[in-house]
Order: C-alpha cells, then structure tokens, then sequence
C-alpha cells in the first residue's frame, strides 16, 4: 500500500515553483499572534483558487483561525494542522525575501519587528501545496479532509480558542478519526521523523511581580530591594532542576526577562521575573509550578517584602503525547517512500525541548493524532558542521534570528509528509 501510495504523490504532487514563491511572499509578510488576518486572508483565498466546488472554507474561528472540509464518499475523516502566527524578533538572515516587517503589537501598543522565526510560513505553505495534490487525487482516496490553519500557536492560546468557539459545534467541522501536524526544524534537509509517545514537552510560563519598599540608592537600609530578592530568587530556581529533579527526567526552568527600575541611584519598588519551565511527566509539570511558586514566596518572606508576590500565568501548553497505533501506520508509509538510510526517515526522534498546542485539536474530542518534523538545513552545510561536532553552536533553531530554512527540499518534503499522512487513512484499499 504505501508504495502505491508514493505512486500518488508523484502524480499528483503540484509544480513547486508558484509555492516557492508564495513561501517567498508569507516569509517577507509575517504577523503576530492574534493580529493574522491578511495571512489568514490570503489562505482563504488561496484554497478557493486550487479547491473544487465543493468544497467549504470556514473563516474566523477561535480569532484568525479557518478549517478547509472537501467531503469526498465514505470512509474516516482526517485533520491536518498547520500553524500561521510569526514571532517578535528581528531577522538576520540577510536573505533577499528577509522580513522587514513591523507590527504594533494589540495586547500592547508596542511597535516590534516580526519575523516567521518558527517557520510556520512553511507549515503554510507545505500544508496549502498538500492540499493541492490531495484535491487532484481525490479518485484515489475516500472520506472526508479537514485542513486547520490555526492561529496564535506562539501562545499556546490559538487551537483551545477555535475549540472554544465551537470549531466541530458552531462552525460545523466534522469532528475528526485521526489529527496530523507537523514542524519543520533545524535538521538537515530532506529528513523526516516521527516518534512514539511524548514527543514535546508541556510549558508554563508566568509573570511574577516582586514587592519591595523602593528608596535612594545611598541607603538601601531604608529599603526592601526587590532587585535583591530577585537575583536571590533566580538562583534558588535553577536548583529545582539540578537538585530536585531526577536526572532520569527532563525539566526546565528559566528566567527569561527581569524588570526593575528606571534610574541608577534609585532602588525600585518592584520587580517583575518572566518565568518559564517545561516538563516532560504531568507529575513533574505540577511540582515544578508548585516548587517555583513556594521559592519565589519563600524569598520574599525571608526579606520581608511588603506584600505577597503575584503569580500571572502567560502561557500554557500541554504534552504533546503521538498516539502509538496511529504512528505505527505513519511509520509504515514514512519509510517505504522516504527511505530509512541516514538523512532520510528517523522513526525515533529525539523529544523535543519546545512545546506546542497542535494536540489540543484531538484531545478536545478525545482523538488519535500524530504529529512529525522534517528537516531544513542546506545538506551539504548540515554534513560540514556535523562532521566538526558543532551543531548547536553553528545551526540556528526555531525562534533564532538567523532560522532560515533552505526552501528545497524542505518544502517538498514537508508537502509529501502531509499528503503521505493523510492517505494513509484515506487512501483506498
């Protein structure tokens, strides 16, 4: 089966140069979380180009989100996710296509650069070329297609938003058998993976406002410095890893941001910590939400702080856990049609350290899903470097400045994952 499988993606895989170039255009045209709408506008626009009559397009769901359903005679229904959200970061790329591009931010009236950092411009368009050679292989296949674009994934916020404005209730999507989604990451070019069970871990992140007594900076007796109690709170958390954790799990805990005063000789009422932890076990997601707010209020005890911290949780995302039956049968098609030789298929990807929401789009009606990555760095850059053992230093990652993902084979291979996937259930028998 799989290898009539590859035989339909050959056929029917549609001429990626148009999608180059519109990979092109979403990488120069980003937007932020919440603020998509020419994005989302555009993938409206571009399904009703390449689908046929019959086909729905659902707009507006959960905020920019929209669902694409092309019901196609009996048989399972399948739902394949792809993210559209950019991030705040300037590009360093210096590619021609680099982004330029600056937002007022909604949430706060801050004008930032936007950059598609995670590249989501290429789930777009890997998912939009899919959809193409689906629709042209319909007499193939059976059943009925979803295709999720889903907004406000940097947030952890965007797939629980289209549950919550009824994305299979008021907006009608059929509830689906089985979800796919997919990431491209800073693999090499060309490779595609899966893995079983927890393949991402859950993350929290939180905004912790210490109380101080602020005063002039020649007299700190006559203050509480928060500042103090900060730098001594930061160091007490990076033991809730390295002391309380078992080195046999995984745990993260990070203080990303620290904000405290304005002036020099002036010691400030406050300060605010961005905290972030990520887990990979329910049990250690709890403690370490537990654990961090016990130091935090532990420190602030001990110096005397004027009122009690203020915990503001920011984001939230949960395990990303592969249904093991359902990867199985990816498993059988990934590695007939990509190969299993190195820099092909991996079916035992490392976990991931990020986290996403994707899996939220099952959960919510208590489904299957498979969510994979696939490779994006020049073959013969990944090659040199790995050879010198400096990955890390040298390959930049999801969220960096510098992410830029070599547009081929990265887009082909991203295009047959989904199209492989979603035939894998659907293809006929």
């Amino acid at each position: 089966m799989a290898s009539a499988l590859s035989q339909v993606v050959a056929q029917h895989r549609p001429d990626l140069g148009p999608l180059q170039e519109l990979y092109k255009f979403l990488h120069q045209n980003p937007e932020l979380s919440n603020q998509e709408s020419q994005t989302a506008t555009l993938i409206a626009e571009k399904l009703k180009v390449i689908g046929p009559d019959d086909i729905i397009v659902k707009t507006n769901i959960g905020g920019h989100g929209l669902a694409a359903v092309l019901t196609n005679g009996d048989g399972p229904t399948v739902l394949l996710r792809a993210d559209i959200d950019a991030l705040p970061v300037e590009e360093r790329t210096g590619l021609p296509y680099a982004s330029t591009k600056r937002m007022v931010h909604a949430a706060t009236g801050v004008e930032k650069p936007v950059m598609h950092a995670c590249g989501h411009d290429m789930h777009i368009t890997c998912l939009l070329g899919a959809a193409a050679a689906l629709f042209s292989a319909r007499a193939t296949w059976s059943g009925t297609l979803v295709l999720v674009f889903q907004p406000a994934e940097e947030r952890g916020t965007g797939a629980q938003a289209m549950i919550d404005d009824g994305l299979y209730t008021r907006h009608g999507v059929p509830v689906p058998d089985v979800v796919l989604g997919a990431h491209v990451m800073p693999f090499r070019a060309g490779s595609i993976g899966t893995g079983r069970g927890i393949v991402a871990t859950s993350a929290d992140s939180m905004e912790v406002t210490i109380h101080g007594r602020g005063s002039h900076a020649s007299m700190p007796h006559t203050s509480i410095d928060p500042i103090v109690i900060a730098a001594s709170t930061i160091m007490k958390l990076q033991t809730l890893v390295s002391r309380e954790t078992d080195p046999a799990d995984s745990s993260v805990v990070t203080v990303a941001t620290v904000h405290a005063g304005d002036a020099e000789n002036v010691i400030a009422d406050s300060a605010v910590l961005g905290i972030d932890t990520r887990s990979t076990t329910v049990e250690t997601r709890e403690r370490m939400m537990r654990r961090i707010k016990a130091v935090v209020s532990s420190e602030c005890a001990c110096a005397e702080s004027t009122k009690e911290p203020e915990f503001k949780m920011t984001r939230s995302f949960p395990l990303t856990i592969n249904d093991i039956e359902t990867t199985k049968k990816i498993e059988d098609t990934f590695s007939v049609h990509f190969g299993e030789e190195k820099g092909q298929y991996n079916r035992s990807l490392p976990r991931l350290g990020g986290s996403e929401d994707f899996s939220i789009l099952a959960t919510a009606v208590d489904k299957p899903y498979c969510f994979f990555m696939y490779g994006s760095i020049e073959e013969s850059r990944w090659d040199q470097i790995e050879a010198q053992g400096t990955i890390s230093k040298d390959i930049p990652a999801n969220h960096s400045p510098m992410f830029a993902p070599v547009i081929m084979p990265t887009l082909q291979t991203g295009l047959d994952g989904y199209v492989l996937g979603a035939l894998t259930f659907l293809g006929k028998r």
